[in-house]
């Protein structure tokens, strides 16, 4: 196998999308994860509604942010919304 190269710009985590992420969807597995713990999904303005049904269906979506809002928090070293 071959090491894929990352992307130099965060895009979109649906399936075959490759527009830039614009929503960071935070969620967690309550069967899996701490309460604490957040997983990420980045989303584009377009997959933005599906991605998060997928997770609130499911009781996982705890937050939907701007991406420039919570890369803001990460780098400051803040709270992430």
């Amino acid at each position: 196998m071959f090491p894929t190269e990352e992307p130099s710009r965060p895009i979109c985590s649906a399936k075959g999308c490759r527009v830039d992420a614009r929503w960071v969807l935070a969620w967690n597995n309550p069967k899996l994860h701490t309460p604490d713990r957040r997983k990420t999904w980045l989303a584009c303005e377009e997959h933005r509604d599906t991605l998060g049904q997928f997770l609130a269906v499911r009781g996982f979506l705890k937050d939907t942010v701007a991406f420039e809002v919570w890369t803001a928090a990460e780098e400051t070293g803040g709270t992430k919304p």
